[in-house]
């Protein structure tokens, strides 16, 4: 079980896989969640709106079945799923779902935050948007949501990466976990803690200089260490 990094961000081999998920493919399972999920920045309704490409518009909206609205940038057969904090939202998460989507994920940020949306959506990506591989990102609250949507699935995702989880869930899947927060806010130690009693070889608590807490840390000094650690774990996972 990995031991805690204070300020320092995790070196993985990358791996690339081959983006061969068709446009058109993505776009039709995308136009099947129906006509909701209107609102938001866009103002528009419905499925998403094609880019020049042929796939869906960069942080446009749309609904998952079970899972409700969310923003989705970006294709590819590597999936990652955020969830925000209660103070934030889907679009909280733009900065860094842009820069995921550049690395070749196929990226999505949920509106709603509870366990059974988060199992929803990824099952969603699986089975309707053919991701081999899905990496669900937790901040705060949302990172209590993932880990009790792991809870009930063990071996829901690939990979977990918290940003300051608030307490420890036990029952989790073997899967690599990376446990960010602050090393100065109150929670920083349930990190610490799971990384050290969690199952699997692959886990790991990155303590950063501060004490911001979940999507917060972004807008620090400490914001460019914390994401470059969680793009090196995303672009690492081996499936």
């Amino acid at each position: 079980m990995g031991a805690p990094r204070y300020g320092q961000a995790m070196r993985r081999p990358t791996r690339r896989p081959s983006l061969t998920a068709a446009c058109a493919l993505l776009a039709l399972a995308l136009a099947g969640c129906g006509g909701a999920g209107g609102g938001g920045d866009s103002g528009e309704s419905g499925a998403p709106v094609p880019s020049a490409d042929g796939g869906p518009a960069s942080g446009e909206r749309v609904s998952i079945p079970g899972a409700g609205e969310a923003l989705i940038w970006g294709e590819g057969r590597r999936a990652v799923l955020l969830a925000h904090g209660a103070a934030f939202d889907a679009a909280s998460w733009q900065p860094q779902a842009e820069v995921l989507a550049e690395d070749g994920s196929l990226v999505v940020a949920l509106e709603g935050i509870d366990p059974d949306e988060i199992v929803a959506a990824v099952e969603y990506l699986r089975a309707d948007l053919g991701a081999e591989t899905v990496t669900l990102i937790g901040a705060s609250a949302g990172a209590d949501a993932s880990l009790v949507a792991l809870n009930r699935r063990p071996a829901l995702t690939d990979q977990l990466i918290t940003l300051s989880l608030n307490s420890t869930v036990p029952g989790l899947g073997p899967q690599p976990k990376l446990l960010i927060a602050s090393e100065d806010e109150a929670v920083a130690g349930e990190s610490v803690a799971l990384a050290e009693t969690a199952p699997g070889d692959g886990n790991e608590a990155l303590l950063l200089p501060g004490s911001a807490h979940a999507q917060a840390i972004f807008d620090t000094d400490q914001g460019e260490r914390a994401l470059r650690a969680i793009r090196d774990q995303v672009k690492g996972l081996k499936s």
